[in-house]
């Protein structure tokens, strides 16, 4: 029962988090929210969003509210994750606690690292397919300030850019190799000393 609920838990908190980290990308890179995927995102994040922002006002162009929620939501989610772990916890030693906000920090570049992987995934998919199709211009939106630097690098192999594969190993090899590491590390940060 504890396994079923851990991972409810785990499930909805990461969809909650990528939705509200979705949000907050699409309105920083401006692109709007008249295709589909924005009307997902804002159908499924207006309802913790807009009563937040009476509180959290916008730092410029950016969605602070939907930024600050995400973060809240993963804090939440590891706490309540270790709360049902069977392992001993002290939650309330400040280290403790730092160590946990350090975690759902991580978690938001996690999710924000995957948001970036299904992006270029879905540019890639698309530029050989449908290179016109209405879900191209927030692919290349979300995915253009990582790919332009690696076209400066990596010129077109007969005339086929090879950027966005080149953008997703490098998300693959960076969550593979530090992320997973470090978010364990920091979890055992949080755990009785023996």
């Amino acid at each position: 029962m504890r396994e079923t609920l851990s991972f409810l838990l785990h499930t909805l908190g990461d969809f909650l988090v990528l939705l509200l980290l979705a949000r907050f990308y699409l309105q920083a890179a401006r692109i709007p929210f008249k295709q589909p995927i924005g009307q997902f995102v804002l159908a499924l994040t207006n309802w913790i969003v807009l009563p937040a922002r009476r509180i959290i006002k916008p730092i410029g162009v950016y969605d602070s509210s939907s930024l600050l929620i995400a973060a809240l939501t993963a804090y939440l989610m590891h706490f309540s994750l270790l709360w049902l772990s069977p392992w001993p916890y002290l939650f309330a030693d400040v280290f403790s606690q730092l160590a946990l906000l350090a975690a759902a920090l991580l978690e938001l570049f996690k999710m924000s690292l995957y948001l970036l992987f299904a992006a270029a995934v879905g540019q890639a998919i698309l530029s050989w397919v449908t290179p016109y199709h209405p879900m191209m211009p927030v692919f290349n939106g979300l995915t253009a300030p990582f790919l332009r630097p690696l076209r400066r690098i990596i010129p077109p192999i007969s005339g086929v850019d090879i950027t966005p594969l080149i953008l997703i190993l490098l998300i693959q090899l960076f969550l593979n190799v530090f992320v997973a590491d470090f978010e364990k590390y920091l979890l055992y940060q949080v755990r009785l000393p023996s």
